[in-house]
């Protein structure tokens, strides 16, 4: 260090002399010059040689030179900065904050103090770093860039023209957009203290070492192979399934995301539930998980459900302080759609099970606490029997909520009840004989044959009340409290895997049932399908019918025309 060297050297410098600096007085003076050789030994010289009476002074004498002389010496005052001490702490932590609090007129004065005094720049380099993704995050993802390149030229310039690159990052920091979501790191870094033993789901397993003997991988699905590369399957644990970490704030780059980052975690929290479309084969699943496996590996359902939310409010007017009822709103796919059209309303929902209401209880709290709606475990009728009696509803919307229809009049009276007299009914509702079935895809006239005897008892049965309607029931039914009805065939359409697991679950569990009295075995029959449908993937219909209900003339007709109905949805599954 060229300060030593010249204090030390008894030839050419100081060495004979015995020259005493004031705590934090050579620091200052060495801080100062900021690496220019020339001042720091000009200033060494005019403190060391005016601060004796005489220069040389006499033998023994020591030159005791105060933090004054030193600042005199230098011609800058010091300032009260300490880099061990509280204050340097106290100054960096009132930066930090400052940008923060995205005030760029205190940033820049708190750096100036750190600059003054000597604070490190590669110091300051790294706190900014850090604030880029803890503070900034992806409200601005280029942020931790400009600062990782303002931080790696500063490498290359060094000071003092390397201040303006300290300025420059500061400056972005202060006046970009900010958002903590990178915060829900730390939330999940809890929940792996408390499940460190959670299980890999099978289907995300390495399938390369014991794949074939323990079934690893089987069933994932490749999102790339699916529209819009997305399909809605399990990911976190089973015992973490619903658990949220990251909330994606409404700032600059994160909130042009944050719509699609939702829009794809409703799809995923809506597939776990029970499938809409699991009518088509069985009314009352045995194994709930069983059934959400069977659904997950053969159909992509969650395109067909963001498909069915879009086309309920479409032709829906809400305002923003309307009240919207949602029934039967499983995991929430209905009740958020709901909630960003009603911020200033109230938004309620029915739910049928306990795992149902604790979902989305979980959910709603990343909400402000003013916009999150009430949540009613129960059957539609019992929740709305069971709401205030003066409180009544601009919408009321739902899904697979008449699904008995003929044994649901009290139901329908009790919802016309709750609607203002301005008010809209708007209903999706499954047809379970609308859609395929396995008959369709058999070859074998004999197993075909007794798959479409099956068939009628699961389909057509006039005793079985979610099958004694068909859609020409469904507007006389509505009919009878509204005024004005209007309904709309939809028709959908997925390629759909049928593999081992899926289509014993159907035999087993609905077509031999049905077979009962004609002497069938399981194993014959399933033998059979399996040998023609193992595997193999199908192009598997829905048909769903939109009901609009009202006091008041429709402001707009329903769509009727052939060519408004839903273009076919063609997804591919890869094992």
């Amino acid at each position: 260090m060229v300060a030593h060297q010249a204090l030390s050297d008894r030839e050419r410098g100081y060495g004979k002399y015995k020259v005493r600096f004031e705590n934090g007085a050579l620091e200052h003076i060495v801080s100062v010059a900021a690496g220019d050789a020339r001042s720091l030994l000009n200033a060494l010289q005019l403190a060391v040689e005016t601060t004796p009476a005489h220069f040389p002074p006499p033998e023994n004498e020591i030159i005791s030179i105060t933090m004054e002389v030193a600042e005199e010496s230098i011609q800058k005052k010091a300032i009260l900065y300490d880099k061990e001490g509280d204050y340097h702490f106290d100054v960096i932590s009132a930066f930090i904050k400052s940008l923060r609090g995205s005030d760029p007129d205190a940033a820049l004065y708190w750096l100036a103090r750190m600059v003054a005094a000597g604070e490190e720049p590669r110091f300051i380099f790294r706190r900014m770093l850090i604030l880029a993704c803890e503070d900034v995050g992806l409200a601005d993802p280029s942020a931790i860039s400009i600062v990782e390149s303002a931080a790696s030229a500063y490498d290359r310039i060094g000071l003092p023209e390397g201040r303006f690159l300290l300025t420059q990052a500061a400056l972005y920091l202060a006046t970009c957009p900010k958002s903590n979501s990178s915060m829900g790191f730390f939330d999940a870094l809890s929940d792996v203290e408390k499940e460190n033993r959670a299980e890999v789901p099978n289907h995300l397993k390495d399938p390369s070492r014991d794949g074939n003997d323990l079934g690893h991988g089987k069933g994932y699905m490749y999102p790339h192979a699916y529209k819009d590369h997305f399909v809605a399957q399990q990911y976190l644990p089973s015992s973490l399934q619903g658990k949220m970490y990251y909330h994606p704030s409404d700032q600059g780059y994160e909130a042009g995301i944050r719509d699609e980052v939702e829009r794809k975690r409703e799809a995923q929290l809506e597939n776990m539930a029970s499938s809409p479309f699991i009518e088509n084969l069985t009314y009352s699943p045995e194994n709930k998980a069983e059934s959400r496996w069977l659904q997950r590996t053969s159909s992509n359902g969650s395109l067909l459900l963001l498909k069915i939310r879009d086309e309920l409010f479409a032709p829906l007017t809400i305002r923003r302080s309307d009240n919207i009822l949602v029934l039967n709103a499983s995991h929430g796919l209905l009740l958020w759609q709901a909630v960003k059209y009603n911020p200033e309303g109230l938004a309620v929902a029915q739910v049928r099970t306990k795992e149902d209401e604790e979902y989305i209880n979980h959910y709603k709290q990343s909400l402000d606490i003013l916009r999150q709606p009430e949540i009613h475990q129960g059957s539609a009728l019992e929740v709305i029997q069971a709401l205030d009696e003066d409180l009544k509803f601009e919408v009321i919307v739902g899904r697979n909520v008449f699904t008995r229809l003929f044994e649901e009049e009290a139901l329908l009276n009790a919802v016309s009840n709750r609607l203002r007299l301005t008010g809209t009914l708007r209903l999706c509702e499954s047809i379970p004989s609308g859609g395929s079935a396995l008959s369709s895809f058999i070859k074998d006239p004999g197993v075909r044959t007794l798959l479409m005897k099956a068939e009628e008892s699961i389909y057509h049965s006039r005793s079985n009340p979610m099958t004694a309607w068909t859609e020409d029931d469904v507007k006389p039914f509505f009919e009878k409290r509204f005024k004005y009805v209007g309904i709309r065939i939809n028709e959908s359409r997925e390629d759909r895997l049928l593999d081992r697991q899926t289509l014993s679950t159907w035999i087993t569990k609905s077509y031999l049932p049905s077979l009962e009295k004609s002497g069938i075995t399981s194993d014959t029959l399933l033998a059979k399908v399996l040998g023609e449908l193992e595997n193999r993937s199908v192009s598997w219909s829905h048909r769903f019918i939109f009901i609009t209900a009202s006091q008041n003339p429709p402001e707009k007709s329903e769509k009727k025309e052939e060519d408004e109905n839903w273009k076919e949805v063609l997804v591919r599954t890869k094992a």
